[in-house]
């Protein structure tokens, strides 16, 4: 039986295929279309996922949404009708789209892949997200957390999974929101909402939260965790544009200019951000205060996870916890929660988010619908799109640049060795990534004990702001050594806990090392990821250190890469060294220092 589910149509379109309860493949729409949190229907991840599983769309026995869009439009209606006229706006641009888009999923469905309405199913927004947690975990029964901004109605829920069903417990309603109260405080600091949270988490370790009883004035929080907004503080249930309102901003003073530079004493001011401002010591305590807003939120955020874990745990009796939504993207809330002793054992699954929710629901169709056994704990978070040595070769020809071919031991060894000395590589391996982190498929890497090496990678290659952290790629063998971490989790290979460097470490690996002197590691098994885990095995036998700085392979404000043309593209217009392509091997200098000093294939010219 094949089931594809789909979600889109708000943020991080995606498409996932199970087959007789096997994931064959997932993935975000954005990879194929290169256009940032793509939300439209996916149609490009839909045909990936039927070529990967080698079927047509007449093999599909059942298409799910992971949304129920009657629910959610009567939501957004009864907004409109309760905050009249304030709202003309809204309803001016959300109901035309509704009513001509996105209350039709069965027409879409069946212009994309000719299927009756009958094969076509919906799954609520939450079921999706515990179905994406609690079918493809370790655990045959736990409490099931969701937390995200707002789906149809509900905004977090607790449950109880056993076996072939989830059932829900509790849930928070709209606009009552946790993940909604976070975006607000994104979009007071500058960002995106939907894409700037985690910059929130990267900037709150530069201040301290000095402004939770703030916080709390337009938030209370209960005891068992659930929130309740002052709605005179927000506009985010009537606006088209903003998510807050005048009296927030009499509150916490005048917001942030929009992607404004982030700079305070500690960071001091790069040199690649240009001349340093004759009053950088006034716009330093400005920022200053802007990051202790971000801790003060980050700090409400954390401190409310753990009462709604404390609530689930007295509610289920259980003693592990499945864990997903948009919220459980906090890695260092999910530190929190991991150290708190209230659960023995936490999963969360890699695409937490929407994303996840195509997954979580054809999950939820298959084994809480049908009542199949569940697949069970998810065997590789590498479910995208992957290419061959000659289809590399074949995009290389074609766009007339060079390149050498070394077998394995070799290409990790010599890849290894220009990570010491100073070079940064683009790393294009096997299948693409399930979700928004980069596990080492497609990846830059760097020499983390270079205290430099997170100013060059942020200035010349990422093109991004100094503050942001980078993660480190650990041998799970050695993450000991490096990250106070109890015991083994399944969320550390997917890098969605951020960790204290041991005391010991923090001057060894600098470049990974936030300002509070945290990690966000990703701690890699050889039998998860063995190419990946060898080349961080080749650095730490030339260098003695087993960890490598690892960011998404992307430019700022672009999707991860997800073919060997965009890789390319990527590499040309960045200060990468080198491009590493399975065993295909392209260097901007490729006949100066450090190229393979033999190499089995070339073909075209250098860029």
């Amino acid at each position: 039986m094949n089931i594809l589910g789909i979600s889109c149509w708000y943020h991080d379109s995606a498409a996932a295929l199970l087959s007789d309860g096997e994931v064959v493949a997932a993935s975000q729409e954005e990879r194929f279309s290169r256009v940032k949190h793509d939300f439209e229907f996916p149609e490009r991840a839909i045909d990936f996922c039927l070529e990967q599983g080698g079927i047509s769309e007449a093999d599909i026995d059942f298409v799910v949404f992971y949304d129920k869009p009657i629910p959610k439009f009567e939501r957004i209606i009864s907004s409109i009708l309760y905050t009249v006229p304030r709202s003309r706006l809204v309803f001016r641009e959300a109901v035309p789209l509704w009513l001509t888009r996105k209350l039709k999923f069965h027409k879409t469905v069946k212009k994309k892949l000719s299927l009756p309405p009958e094969k076509v199913c919906f799954c609520s927004h939450h079921m999706a997200h515990a179905a994406s947690c609690f079918y493809l975990s370790p655990f045959r029964e736990s409490a099931v957390l969701t937390v995200d901004g707002v789906g149809e109605w509900a905004t977090a829920s607790i449950g109880k999974g056993s076996g072939k069903e989830i059932r829900i417990i509790k849930e928070m309603r709209f606009p009552h929101s946790l993940g909604l109260l976070y975006s607000a405080f994104t979009a007071f600091l500058g960002f995106k909402v939907n894409n700037g949270e985690y910059k929130v988490m990267g900037m709150a370790p530069y201040g301290e939260p000095k402004y939770t009883d703030k916080v709390y004035r337009v938030a209370g929080v209960n005891d068992d965790g659930s929130v309740e907004l002052n709605m005179d503080y927000f506009t985010f249930h009537h606006s088209v544009s903003k998510t807050y309102g005048r009296k927030f901003t009499e509150l916490f003073g005048p917001e942030r200019e929009p992607e404004s530079l982030f700079f305070t004493e500690e960071t001091g001011f790069p040199s690649y951000l240009g001349e340093k401002p004759p009053d950088f010591s006034a716009l330093a305590e400005k920022n200053r205060y802007y990051a202790d807003i971000a801790a003060s939120i980050q700090k409400v955020l954390e401190d409310t996870l753990l009462k709604m874990a404390r609530t689930a745990r007295e509610e289920t009796g259980l003693e592990n916890l499945c864990y997903a939504g948009g919220v459980a993207l906090n890695s260092k809330a999910n530190y929190e929660l991991v150290s708190s002793g209230i659960f023995s054992d936490i999963f969360i699954q890699p695409a937490a988010t929407d994303a996840g929710g195509a997954l979580g629901a054809a999950l939820w169709l298959w084994s809480g619908v049908l009542g199949n056994e569940p697949p069970g704990v998810i065997r590789t978070p590498y479910l995208g799109k992957g290419y061959s040595n000659d289809e590399i070769k074949k995009v290389l020809t074609e766009e007339n640049i060079e390149f050498r071919e070394l077998e394995d031991e070799r290409l990790f060894d010599y890849t290894a060795r220009q990570i010491s000395e100073g070079k940064v590589i683009g790393w294009f391996q096997g299948r693409a990534e399930w979700g928004p982190r980069a596990l080492g498929n497609r990846s830059i890497l760097a020499d983390p004990r270079d205290p430099e090496m997170k100013d060059r990678v942020n200035s010349l290659v990422k093109f991004r702001e100094p503050y942001r952290p980078f993660a480190p790629s650990v041998l799970n063998e050695d993450a000991g050594d490096y990250i106070k971490r109890e015991r083994e989790l399944i969320p550390d290979e997917y890098m969605l806990v951020t960790y204290p460097v041991n005391e010991d470490k923090k001057d060894l690996i600098p470049a990974v090392t936030h300002v509070n002197c945290t990690a966000r590691a990703q701690v890699v098994k050889r039998e998860r990821n063995p190419g990946y885990w060898k080349l961080i095995k080749s650095f730490r036998d030339l260098t003695g250190v087993g960890v490598l700085l690892n960011t998404s392979f992307n430019l700022k404000g672009e999707p991860v890469v997800n073919s060997p043309l965009d890789a390319l593209k990527t590499f040309r217009r960045s200060g990468i060294d080198l491009l590493v392509m399975e065993n295909l091997v392209v260097s901007k200098s490729p006949e100066g220092k450090g190229a393979p000093p033999e190499s089995s294939e070339a073909s075209g010219s250098s860029l």
